[in-house]
């Protein structure tokens, strides 16, 4: 007798075999994202070489989540989100799977989708990079392109419209993922850190899209204190975002009509999964600086980076000015978000940085000083 809940399936879009309820197409669906996390290593931690910052007393980290199979760090979102619509019934077989994205969690949702064998449609705006349109479409997803403040409401629609589900990350990306641990982000990062000149970090800088990260780590912070009472977590927010003005306000009505220009991060409402309160202090970027600094960290890393590392970067090095200053010591890690080669014709491109007015000069001028300190 099946339970009033389960349904005989026709068809497997897991390509396994006859599956009979809903309940064990589920049951299926998350052994194959679990074996797929299995397959895939932890991501590394890169200690940069920056001696005039070292001789301070100050060791400088990237994370770099741009290794997972996605491409970025929204893969760990990703799979927390399927994971939990799996087990809340929300996840059906053979039915379309829809999320609001402006690319890198729409990526890594693709590939999850596929994974499952299911339908993935992307709504985006208009401006994401050519790029993240091709590797969604790559992994056998469809893009709906729409104007920034539009991305919400249409997402909803499809799904409605389909009989599918609207991931929705900008809502359930700090509830679908455990900030306990279970190898989240914050318990590797810190596991990381363990065997090195200081392991415990006095800033951890992330910047925020759906809210998700900077929960996760400042939760974990709080839950697991033993060793981590003097680390403080930093937001960095892009221009054309309304992180930074809640977080100093309070007040979640504000909006904007423009998005933000680094891809993934920056919001033009406050979304629901932005926890202010598990943040010490918020920075925010110029977006030129975002751009100049990741010019100045392929010099150093040899590698192209996307924009939002380098929003994360600056603000890192604004923090380790700061401790400099005052003759404190410590670590500061922050994130690769994903790779650089997704924005070649824009941040990579002199033309796109002068058609968009950006001044990025002084703060290329800055950055070299920084050289020249060795």
């Amino acid at each position: 007798m099946l339970h009033p809940d389960e349904k005989l399936l026709d068809s497997d879009p897991l390509g396994s075999g006859p599956l009979e309820t809903d309940r064990d197409w589920v049951l299926e669906a998350v052994q194959r994202i679990e074996a797929d996390f299995t397959r895939s290593s932890d991501t590394h931690l890169i200690k940069l070489d920056l001696p005039w910052l070292a001789a301070s007393g100050i060791d400088l980290y990237l994370k770099d989540e741009s290794t997972h199979p996605s491409g970025s760090l929204k893969h760990r979102l990703a799979r927390s989100l399927f994971l939990y619509g799996l087990c809340n019934g929300w996840i059906r077989p053979g039915k379309p799977v829809v999320e609001a994205s402006s690319g890198s969690t729409a990526i890594s949702e693709a590939y999850f989708a596929r994974l499952l064998g299911l339908p993935f449609i992307a709504v985006a705006p208009r401006a994401t990079a050519r790029p993240k349109i091709k590797a969604i479409e790559f992994l056998g997803g469809t893009v709906e392109l729409t104007a920034p403040s539009d991305i919400y409401a249409e997402a909803g629609r499809i799904a409605a419209s389909s009989d599918g589900h609207y991931m929705d990350q900008f809502t359930f990306a700090e509830r679908a993922t455990d900030w306990r641990g279970n190898n989240n982000i914050a318990e590797s990062l810190f596991s990381q850190m363990r065997h090195e000149r200081y392991p415990a970090p006095t800033w951890v800088v992330v910047s925020a899209g759906t809210g998700g990260t900077s929960s996760t780590i400042g939760r974990f912070i709080r839950y697991r204190p033993n060793g981590l009472e003097k680390t403080r977590l930093c937001v960095v927010d892009p221009e054309n975002s309304v992180f930074y003005d809640y977080f100093l306000t309070g007040d979640r009505s504000l909006t904007l009509e423009s998005a933000s220009r680094i891809e993934g991060i920056g919001r033009p409402r406050v979304e629901a999964s932005f926890i202010s309160g598990v943040i010490d202090r918020m920075i925010r970027v110029p977006d030129a600086a975002s751009i100049a600094t990741i010019h100045w960290l392929e010099r150093v890393l040899g590698r192209k980076c996307g924009g939002s590392t380098g929003t994360n970067l600056f603000g890192a090095l604004t923090l380790a000015e700061e401790m400099m200053a005052k003759g404190q010591t410590g670590s500061i890690v922050t994130l690769i978000c994903d790779a650089g080669e997704r924005y070649l014709d824009t941040y990579f491109d002199d033309g796109w940085i002068k058609q968009q007015g950006l001044p990025v000069e002084p703060y290329r001028a800055k950055l070299d000083s920084f050289d020249n300190q060795r």
